[in-house]
């Protein structure tokens, strides 16, 4: 009975213990025991770096492809002993693990429950299902691909460590454009850091200032040496960066999904110097040529404008200039007379029509009138002054007897006094 009271107030959780309440280690152990049976095997893939047998156990170590980690492991002879090929150091396995937890001990230990090894078949069907995978998002699509540039200022290398690859690109690149200029990152191009290390090389030279286009170089190997290439990480980072990339792994042979996502793909390291820079011999060469087109454009053009030339030096308006100023004085002085004479005759017709028309004023002018006998009778007012406005007497009953006229006739006017009149008879 007090053992069982004991048992209820200890803490239901990992999370409800303190310095007054602790569990036993017991429980703790028990408790871990019961979480990792439940948790379920997996498969999973490494290589293997370390094997040794010890009776009916045998203990390895498996580290990861891509990662400096490592794992150790133990297993049944027997099962090492189903395997068709005897395992090795270096072989590439993927093994079922399950964890266990040793009571008494405190231990925790990965058991391999099955191992299978990788063969070259298995690693291809594996290659061959990313590369369709990527293929579907679309990263392998031409519009994605970035051009060159005709001439890079400055060539990013991605390449091993002093490799017959980084000789022959920086040997055939200096052949063709001897001013080439290269920004080296040497990495690990095969084994399990190979990945992260071009990644990182990578994305520094994509954000160099400088660099128009990056190079990832390898000479030829078997197929597991060059699984880096085919990494999913690897492609992702290489379909992500901003800067062109070529890619020169391996012979022609050779095809990583690398070559699938670069921006150009050269069959060889020294085929990728050939491609990503020009060959200077050429270039001179058709400048030579495209100067000697140039001239004999020049040429040809100035040949046809000295014949323009000539052919317009012969014609007669050029022969003699002067030819053309003297029918134009010709037409000048023709051109005045006719002027002349056509003035003249309308001065002679004005004037004709002026005398006409002065004898039409005089004859109806009141002068002309007055010449013929006839006069103009007005009222006179006494003290009028010269030049007043007077009424004409135009009925006798306008001046009755008595009343003052002036008379003016054609040789000038005089005063009158009227007698009285009558009406006119009217006929």
């Amino acid at each position: 009975m007090p053992e069982e009271a004991a048992a209820t107030t200890l803490p239901a959780t990992a999370a409800q213990t303190s310095p007054d309440n602790p569990w036993p280690l017991q429980l703790l152990s028990q408790k871990l025991k019961m979480h990792i049976d439940r948790a379920p095997s997996a498969w999973v893939e490494g290589q293997v770096i370390e094997l040794n047998r010890r009776g009916s156990n045998a203990y390895l170590t498996l580290r990861d492809i891509d990662a400096e980690i490592s794992l150790p492991a133990s297993v049944w002879t027997t099962v090492l002993d189903r395997q068709d090929i005897p395992l090795e150091r270096g072989s590439r396995v993927v093994a079922l693990l399950k964890a266990e937890f040793w009571l008494k001990t405190g231990r925790l230990s990965m058991s391999v429950k099955d191992i299978r090894p990788v063969g070259l078949g298995d690693l291809l069907a594996r290659i061959e299902r990313l590369r369709h995978a990527l293929a579907a998002e679309g990263l392998f699509a031409d519009s994605r691909k970035k051009r060159l540039p005709l001439l890079p200022h400055r060539i990013g290398l991605i390449t091993g460590r002093d490799s017959d690859a980084k000789k022959d690109v920086l040997r055939n690149a200096a052949l063709r454009w001897p001013a080439v200029e290269f920004e080296i990152r040497e990495v690990a191009v095969q084994g399990n850091t190979a990945v992260t290390q071009m990644i990182a090389a990578l994305r520094e030279l994509d954000s160099h200032p400088e660099v128009d286009v990056i190079v990832i170089a390898r000479g030829g190997g078997a197929l597991e040496d060059l699984l880096p290439f085919s990494s999913e990480e690897l492609i992702r980072a290489v379909a992500a960066a901003s800067t062109p990339v070529v890619s020169a792994i391996g012979h022609e042979a050779d095809r990583p999904i690398l070559d699938d996502v670069a921006d150009l793909r050269a069959s060889t390291p020294t085929d990728a110097a050939k491609r990503i820079v020009p060959d200077v011999a050429e270039e001179l060469a058709r400048v030579r040529q495209a100067r000697d087109q140039l001239r004999r454009g020049v040429t040809r053009l100035v040949e046809r404008e000295v014949d323009r030339l000539a052919s317009l030096r012969s014609r007669p308006v050029l022969l003699s200039p002067e030819v053309m100023i003297t029918h134009r004085h010709d037409d000048v002085e023709r051109l005045k007379v006719r002027s002349h004479s056509a003035i003249s005759s309308a001065v002679v017709r004005a004037a004709d029509q002026l005398v006409h028309l002065k004898a039409q004023v005089r004859a109806l002018s009141p002068q002309k009138t007055l010449d013929r006998g006839y006069a103009v009778v007005q009222l006179a007012a006494p003290g009028d002054a010269p030049g007043t406005r007077r009424d004409v007497v135009r009925h006798p009953s306008q001046a009755p007897a008595g009343t003052d006229l002036t008379v003016r006739v054609a040789g000038g006017r005089f005063s009158a006094q009227s007698t009285g009149g009558e009406d006119p008879a009217v006929e």
